[in-house]
């Protein structure tokens, strides 16, 4: 129905930046609201960044200043810039969208997940 697929995670050095790119493909007719979160080892899963369909963002208090969340509409696509990483940043992280299918359903996708590893 829907597809969702995430790329540019990778192994990073601390301070480095990596850009991840989340792509939906499908039955879609209007993606809504977008988020990126993230798993690091042995925790829960963690709310990164958000963005509505009108442009607003959050991010959670560890990330601010560092991580930017995007979105280009016109190819269905979500984008989280990663300035300044630190070890701490590793983990999965996940795509969210929150997607209106072209049967006029709401749909809940997920991306499969695209690792980070930052060394110290």
């Amino acid at each position: 129905q829907v597809q969702l697929v995430e790329s540019g995670g990778g192994l990073v050095q601390a301070g480095g930046s990596l850009r991840l790119s989340c792509a939906a493909s499908g039955s879609i007719f209007r993606v809504n609201d977008m988020g990126w979160y993230r798993q690091a080892p042995e925790k829960k899963r963690e709310l990164v960044a958000t963005m509505s369909m009108g442009g607003t963002t959050t991010y959670t208090d560890s990330v601010k200043g560092r991580f930017t969340i995007s979105r280009d509409n016109a190819k269905n696509t979500v984008y989280l810039q990663m300035n300044s990483l630190k070890p701490e940043d590793t983990g999965v992280y996940y795509c969210n969208l929150v997607v209106l299918t072209t049967e006029l359903s709401p749909f809940d996708a997920w991306g499969q997940g695209t690792l980070v590893t930052v060394s110290s």
